[in-house]
């Protein structure tokens, strides 16, 4: 998300894990059910009441359309990188998708994370669907970067994330800390107020990506107090009506700013003084990117549409594109192909590219992917986790 490092550089630049189902939001359902970002997860065995079987809930086709195409602009935007140099409409473009993919993607997080309360059940759930993919997937990039990229000294660390998976220790911080905010009585302007602090302190460093896990946290916690009524406002028709004329004056002035704004301040990887800005610029540009950034979130969900599409199943498998498209984009760098082929950079070109990067990301959320990777993205623990005694 960020002269800023590219979005696969250490510590720059996504998706999304699960708590469980994304389920058709009603006021008591909602309320006892955490749900996934990326894939959904039946009930612990282990901690699973022993009572009468209740008619299984229904996924949210609204909120699998969301993800589905929220993965497909977090593809296609990593695939411009190479190639946008040049192209003041396509850096305008790249501006505008930066501003609220990620955002948006969060925002969902943070809403179907609302009941993760430390139990023993959401703590398996958390390991295996966001602390072992982080393991895996950190390390198969690093040695990706390695073997494939030809830089020998890129070390296999957990401690600073490489390309993607910044997302998955994201999570799992904003997740661990849920309790914290849901008992807060204003928790927004906190976590505002921690993102602002964050983007003028230059010490924070790079382990764990804290200085973006801190500038995206408002987002999460916005998720954690939202309510099914409030996703029913997005949706009106109303709101739909401002959303293009929103998403076009978005275009006009990042057409402007373009050549003028670093990109950095997108990815929120940075502190102000690291961008070579004053410090009280950090503050300003926190605040400045939360509103532009949430009001094109809403503008993206209200256009989303609400009935079952052809794309509605692939909303559970979205993990799996974000985990896998980065190894296409970079693979392709590594290969030298944007470099032998200048006219990718070119209009036609572009179109291929986003083309090719949003069916690539389409196949990888497809259920065949998805069974295929569960053993990396869904793995069954049970072997390591106690067992709760019936009735406790």
């Amino acid at each position: 998300m960020f002269s800023a490092p590219s979005a696969f550089q250490r510590a720059p630049v996504p998706p999304e894990t699960r708590e469980s189902e994304p389920r058709h939001p009603q006021p008591a359902a909602t309320a006892a059910v955490a749900a996934r970002t990326s894939t959904g997860t039946a009930p612990d065995r282990a901690t699973a009441p022993a009572a009468a079987p209740t008619p299984a809930k229904q996924r949210d086709a609204w909120f699998d359309n969301v993800k589905y195409l929220a993965i497909v602009l977090v593809a296609v935007a990593h695939a411009w990188e190479p190639v946008m140099e040049g192209s003041r409409a396509t850096r305008a473009l790249y501006m505008v998708v930066y501003s609220f993919h990620m955002p948006a993607f969060i925002l969902v997080s943070g809403y179907f994370s609302r009941s993760f309360d430390m139990s023993p059940g959401r703590v398996k759930r958390l390991v295996s669907g966001v602390v072992v993919p982080y393991v895996l997937f950190e390390t198969a990039y690093s040695l990706f970067r390695r073997y494939a990229g030809g830089v020998g000294d890129t070390p296999v660390t957990l401690l600073d994330p490489l390309f993607l998976t910044w997302f998955l220790i994201a999570l799992f911080i904003w997740r661990v800390t849920t309790p914290l905010w849901r008992s807060l009585r204003h928790p927004v302007p906190v976590a505002l107020t921690v993102a602002v602090l964050a983007s003028v302190t230059p010490g924070i460093g790079d382990d764990l990506d804290l200085q973006r896990v801190l500038q995206f946290l408002p987002f999460f916690v916005l998720g954690l107090v939202l309510e099914p009524r409030h996703f029913e406002l997005v949706r009106r028709r109303e709101v739909r009506a401002v959303a293009v004329p929103l998403f076009a004056g978005a275009l006009l002035l990042a057409y402007w700013a373009a050549p003028r704004m670093q990109l950095g301040w997108f990815y929120r990887s940075s502190s102000a003084q690291e961008l070579g800005a004053p410090w009280w610029s950090g503050a300003v540009m926190s605040l400045v990117m939360f509103v532009c950034g949430l009001a094109l979130t809403v503008g993206f969900l209200s256009l989303v549409p609400r009935r079952p599409m052809w794309f509605t199943v692939l909303g559970a498998g979205t993990i799996c594109g974000y985990l896998l498209h980065g190894f296409l984009v970079k693979g392709a760098g590594y290969l030298g192909l944007f470099d032998d082929h200048a006219w990718l950079s070119e209009p036609a070109g572009l179109v291929v590219v986003s083309l090719v990067a949003a069916v690539a990301v389409t196949l990888m959320c497809t259920p065949p992917v998805r069974r295929a990777l569960r053993f990396a993205t869904e793995p069954d623990l049970d072997w390591a986790f106690r067992r709760r005694p019936a009735g406790r």
